[in-house]
């Protein structure tokens, strides 16, 4: 008898659709089609019609560039400031 613990494990997909990496970064597709067309995030163009692409690595740059990012901002503002986050 064979079990889910004996089948390989799928790989995860090497590129994700747009509505993919949304459901990663818990965002709505819109704002990571602006991300992609404002040169934020890197993607691809496939097929005759130029659908969306982001390679996962690159979703993964990204995110760790995001934290480097956010990381700075925070030691530049400590909390406590005058300055509101503006998404609070």
């Amino acid at each position: 008898m064979t079990t889910a613990d004996d089948l390989p494990a799928k790989a995860a997909p090497r590129f994700l659709l747009l509505e993919d990496v949304a459901e990663e970064l818990s965002t709505s597709r819109a704002q990571v089609y602006a991300m992609v067309r404002g040169g934020e995030l890197p993607a691809i163009k496939v097929g005759g019609r130029g659908q969306w692409r982001v390679e996962r690595a690159k979703l993964e740059a990204y995110i760790e560039q995001a934290y480097t990012e956010t990381a700075a901002w925070v030691r530049a503002n400590p909390f406590g400031t005058t300055e509101a986050d503006p998404d609070i």
